[in-house]
């Protein structure tokens, strides 16, 4: 019976495979959630209902949709509500003013953060320089592990402060860290993980572990001023309890650590692929900087730069899936959407449709010169003032790494290799990627 209660409500969509599961066997089946959806889409139109276990589910699949629901006022991101309902956090359980206030600490943590530690982030993207400068020209660099050492030694160092200058603790970070994202990407959502009490026990550890890590931070920077401002201070200084701390660090360092490392790699993997887009960031970047040296003014003055990643989180379809939960009962189209309905949008599906996005799987920066283009990226959350805090560090740390590394190097494709896709909650490459680098001077 549970199910008439979608058809009451109209929306297309399939019934439940299993009573208990729903339509979890689906989604493992098609290999990943994003993959589900795109089917689903194709198959019933821009607004479709599925189950996860009992629970009704409908997705958002076109910009149209996407705006008729997004609420412009609701400070809940949907991409760190989904975030929070698989770490069992209390997803933005507060009012209204009490979210908003959480919000703003985020970005205030961002902005000085990235303010007080651009010397950091400068030197830690010169260091991965020297090292492939050192390379033969024939060495293939196995850049997503090179991107990931690079985005947890920043973002680690630049979130939760001086501790991380120790290798060992950046290394034992990475592998908890590890542990609990690929249960996040993967385990919560094809219901894998409930069933096998090795990995459930293997993930609540690592997790303890990082919320151990956190709680020694917050401990030590309370009351205290540090000559260095990193993210954490910020929560610490505004009005929260350490509950609330602990949750917006663990869900901030977690993502931004993983998005970061990603849009580097796909940023890297789209420039070797289009020897013209590189030339002409190339270009942008000797004619904002000449021989001087990278500031954060200047960093601001690199357009082209910023909408070759807004291209890259396009095509790449860097986050593919956010959520936001029904608070009061709503319509979409002709559609109800009942109260407490889980409501996903289907970004990796938005992103790719053709009449939205010309060419849609065209690697093409040139495309956000269109400011309508510009605005409904925008809209959907992925610039702008919607963006979501861990997006906008990654933009800034990308663009430092960028600077530095095009300025230097060709950075080119290795020859005959195909790239697959892994869909999760962050987009990754399913095998390690390689490249080469040769010296420009």
């Amino acid at each position: 019976m549970y199910w008439a209660f979608r058809q009451a409500a109209g929306i297309p969509g399939i019934t439940p495979t299993e009573e208990k599961d729903g339509n979890l066997p689906d989604i493992v089946n098609s290999g990943s959630l994003h993959e589900f959806l795109v089917n689903l889409h194709e198959r019933y139109g821009p607004v479709v209902s599925f189950w996860f276990g009992r629970r009704l589910v409908v997705s958002l699949g076109t910009v149209d949709v996407l705006k008729q629901h997004i609420n412009p006022n609701k400070t809940l991101d949907p991409f760190e509500t989904m975030l929070k309902s698989l770490l069992r956090y209390q997803s933005g359980g507060g009012n209204v003013s009490e979210n908003h206030m959480r919000k703003k600490l985020c970005e205030n943590g961002v902005t000085n953060s990235l303010k007080s530690n651009f010397a950091l982030l400068l030197k830690l993207s010169e260091e991965l320089l020297d090292k492939w400068l050192s390379y033969p020209e024939t060495q293939h660099v196995p850049l997503s592990q090179h991107m990931l050492g690079f985005a947890m030694k920043s973002v680690t160092q630049m979130v939760m402060g001086s501790t991380f200058e120790n290798d060992q603790e950046v290394i034992c970070f990475q592998k908890n860290h590890g542990t609990v994202w690929s249960e996040i990407g993967k385990g919560f959502l094809d219901g894998s993980l409930d069933k096998n009490t090795t990995r459930k026990k293997q993930y609540e550890d690592a997790l303890v572990q990082l919320e151990s890590v956190l709680r020694n931070i917050i401990k030590e920077r309370k009351g205290r001023n540090f000559s260095q401002h990193i993210f954490i201070d910020s929560l610490v200084q505004g009005n929260l309890n350490d509950q609330q701390i602990l949750e917006d660090s663990m869900i901030f360092s977690l993502a931004s650590c993983i998005i970061t490392a990603k849009l580097c790699t796909w940023a890297i993997c789209f420039l070797t692929t289009s020897e013209e887009v590189q030339k002409k960031l190339y270009e942008e970047i000797n004619q904002v900087f000449g021989n001087g040296p990278i500031t954060p003014e200047k960093i601001e003055q690199l357009r082209y730069c910023q909408h070759v990643l807004c291209e890259t989180v396009r095509t790449a379809k860097l986050t593919p899936v956010s959520a936001q939960l029904q608070d009061i009962e709503g319509k979409i189209d002709q559609f109800i959407i009942p109260r407490e309905t889980l409501v996903l949008y289907a970004l990796g599906v938005v992103l790719q449709d053709p009449n939205t996005w010309p060419s849609p799987h065209k690697f093409d920066p040139d495309r956000f010169d269109d400011e309508l283009i510009m605005k409904t990226f925008s809209s959907l959350g992925f610039s702008g003032t919607r963006e979501c805090p861990e997006l906008r560090f990654a933009y800034m740390v990308t663009t430092v790494l960028l600077s530095v590394l095009v300025k230097r190097l060709h950075l080119l494709s290795v020859e005959g290799q195909v790239i697959e896709t892994k869909y999760e909650l962050v987009t990754s490459s399913r095998e390690e990627a390689w490249i080469t680098v040769s010296k420009r001077y």
